[in-house]
């Protein structure tokens, strides 16, 4: 289990495969990306490498977090991240990693903080059915229905599904498969949506359920 890359999104684009189809792609930047630390076992209890990425002015960094990067001897990083890896995976502190860290035709996992849209209703959060649009119905076609008996349970059982707080959550996209990478533009396609409004920070590592490409 390798490490992974922190990215910014940039948007969506399309690009022709080699039989003229179009897909859809999403272009991440890679910018500034290094490993700054490492836990090991038999300090902390597990393997990881700590990344950081988009280099930051030093005023804008806390004090402790200025020491962790003068001690890595690597420049303040915008945004770290920890990823979980195995013994033999470990890089050296202050290692570049570009983004041909990923192979074309490789399968990742993207993670980020999905658009958040506030409050809504059952319909859009849950995609409920709504009511009927005839049949007596009035004014309630978009209501959720009945949410618990009067006397019997006479409660809304816990974990009901009800209108509230949709998006703003982390949100991890499992299987996007890498279109093409581009190493000097700091540019990584994988096909597919990705979590996020454009500028956010994601996470790409390799796919836990597709190692290997098809």
């Amino acid at each position: 289990m390798r490490g992974g890359l922190i990215a910014t999104k940039l948007g969506m684009s399309s690009m022709f495969n080699d039989s003229g189809e179009v897909i859809p792609v999403t272009l991440l930047k890679v910018q500034d990306c290094q490993v700054v630390g490492h836990r090991t076992k038999e300090r902390d209890g597990y393997t990881a490498l700590i990344i950081g990425a988009a280099n930051a002015k030093p005023s804008r960094v806390s004090k402790s977090m200025r020491t962790v990067f003068a001690n890595a001897k690597v420049e303040p990083k915008v945004s770290v991240k920890e990823f979980r890896i195995t013994e033999a995976a470990f890089l050296d502190v202050g290692t570049v990693l570009t983004s041909d860290f990923f192979k074309k035709g490789q399968f990742v996992d993207v993670a980020g903080v999905s658009i958040g849209k506030g409050f809504a209703g059952g319909m859009k959060r849950h995609n409920f059915r709504g009511l009927e649009a005839s049949h007596g119905v009035s004014v309630s076609h978009r209501s959720i229905g009945s949410t618990g008996g009067c006397q019997d349970p006479g409660r809304v059982f816990k974990n009901k599904k009800m209108p509230g707080h949709l998006g703003d959550e982390r949100v991890t996209i499992q299987n996007l498969q890498v279109v093409d990478t581009d190493v000097e533009g700091g540019l990584i396609m994988v096909k597919g949506a990705v979590p996020g409004s454009k500028g956010l920070v994601v996470y790409i590592k390799d796919a836990v359920k597709k190692m290997t490409a098809v």
